[in-house]
């Protein structure tokens, strides 16, 4: 190979990666935006469950409940408490 085909080997390189780039950025924006507020509900529960003595609820801190608190925020939240208080 000379020098003019890896030029034009390492510019369709960079062009397909630019492609990639473009088509994944929005999902993976979405996917770290999920991950962060997913984050950000299980802190939200440990908050709540160290309260849970003078509250007198009990929420579990999982996956499934961050991922609620994560995406609906502070009405998630509610939402866990009301269903905790209805359904014991």
């Amino acid at each position: 190979m000379n020098i003019a085909e890896q030029f034009f080997i390492a510019i369709a390189v960079l062009f397909l990666a630019l492609i990639a780039f473009k088509l994944f950025s929005a999902p993976l924006r979405l996917a770290l935006r999920v991950g962060a507020n997913t984050a950000l509900g299980f802190l939200a529960l440990i908050a709540l469950d160290l309260f849970s003595p003078l509250l007198g609820l009990h929420i579990a801190v999982n996956l499934v409940n961050a991922l609620i608190v994560g995406i609906l925020g502070l009405p998630g939240l509610a939402l866990l408490v009301l269903m905790q208080w209805v359904f014991l």
